[in-house]
């Protein structure tokens, strides 16, 4: 059985939904992963698929790390995803945004949008225009682009994993070779030149390219080269499952930290670098400060919080490794632990609770005036 249901009852999903509306050109599907801890927040993805198979696979295993991301984060929310299929470039309109926002606000809060690959704050603006349960915007009561504080936070995660992989925890001098310098891989490159990296980059689009070598002095490798370069750190920054059998026997890094989501291909790659010595920081770990950034909308966005939290991804990192350690299991299986810990406390509380599943009253703070 290789069916719809049987992928759901696989990832542990509450809700799948399919959307069309012909006369905007929306294909649209919503992946409500949990909405245990809270109501289930991510960003939406705009991006060509192959066929509808490959999409619904990417908001599955999206959706499902958002949960772990809010709950190993310590956000009182649970993981959703969404996905459009289509080219950003050129198929993305006005009114595909507000029909994608018409069919957020029927979900009545069960799932919350953002930003993600595809996705700018401006479309964001555009989406809120139709629905209450839109963050990330720059209008009012918008927290605006969340890849900075994401690039922040990998930023403080790659110097802890540096501490675990007993390299020190300054960057000065080190080599980071990042794949993918869209809106994140951008910031990410700022934060490492200033803290004195050598950066080795490589994107599939020449103009993104050319910003961070006139800017930071990059050294530019083909897609396909950038797994074989001799660095300390590997940074993904683009899109999911490029750790896998074919990519990990080319790596000639000490450590994977990047911002990309659902790195791993399978979980067997991931033993595979345990076994390999490569110290692994796991992606919905490193990689949750745009979450927190927007989440942040929800009580009343206030910067200088944002960052103290965001500032704490250097200790989950940190946690985390130290637990593998401990426990002598790869990072990723130490990060589902205490996510999944977090998530099992929560749905007591819900059970002891009556188990009420109402939005929480912090969708308040993100409803605006449209």
């Amino acid at each position: 059985m290789t069916g719809v249901f049987h992928q759901i009852e696989q990832y542990g999903h509450e809700q799948i939904v399919y959307a069309q509306d012909k006369e905007a050109g929306l294909r649209a599907i919503i992946g409500v992963h949990s909405t245990t801890l809270g109501p289930s927040l991510g960003g939406c993805r705009m991006w060509k698929y192959s066929d509808e198979g490959e999409a619904l696979r990417d908001v599955l295993r999206l959706s499902r790390g958002m949960t772990y991301k809010a709950a190993v984060a310590g956000l009182a929310l649970g993981g959703g995803k969404a996905v459009v299929i289509g080219d950003a470039r050129t198929q993305k309109t006005p009114e595909l945004l507000k029909a994608f926002g018409r069919l957020v606000e029927g979900l009545s809060g069960r799932y919350i949008t953002a930003e993600d690959v595809g996705m700018k704050v401006q479309d964001i603006d555009v989406i809120r225009t139709q629905t209450r349960f839109a963050v990330g915007g720059s209008n009012e009561g918008g927290s605006g682009d969340p890849s900075v504080m994401t690039a922040f936070g990998t930023f403080q995660g790659m110097k802890a994993a540096l501490k675990a992989a007993g390299l020190g925890e300054e960057l000065n001098g080190k080599t980071v070779a990042i794949q993918g310098v869209g809106n994140v891989g951008y910031h990410l490159c700022s934060y490492l030149s200033a803290a004195g990296a050598k950066l080795v980059v490589t994107d599939i689009y020449p103009n993104q390219l050319e910003k961070v070598v006139q800017e930071f002095g990059a050294e530019v490798v083909g897609p396909d080269q950038i797994y074989g370069v001799d660095c300390d750190i590997f940074a993904p920054c683009a899109l999911g499952a490029i750790l896998n059998s074919r990519t990990i026997p080319l790596l000639k890094c000490k450590i994977v930290a990047g911002s990309a989501n659902n790195q791993l291909e399978t979980e067997a790659d991931g033993y595979t670098l345990f076994k390999q010595g490569i110290v692994y920081a796991p992606d919905y770990a490193i990689n949750a400060g745009g979450l927190i950034n927007v989440a942040a909308e929800l009580d009343g966005y206030n910067q200088e919080k944002v960052l103290t939290k965001v500032n704490q991804i250097y200790s989950t990192i940190e946690n985390i490794l130290d637990r593998s350690g401990k426990d002598n299991v790869p990072p990723h299986v130490a990060a589902d632990r205490l996510a999944e810990q977090r998530i099992s406390e929560g749905r007591l509380q819900k059970k002891d609770n009556g188990g009420c599943c109402a939005v929480s009253s912090q969708l308040s703070a993100s409803v605006s005036a449209v």
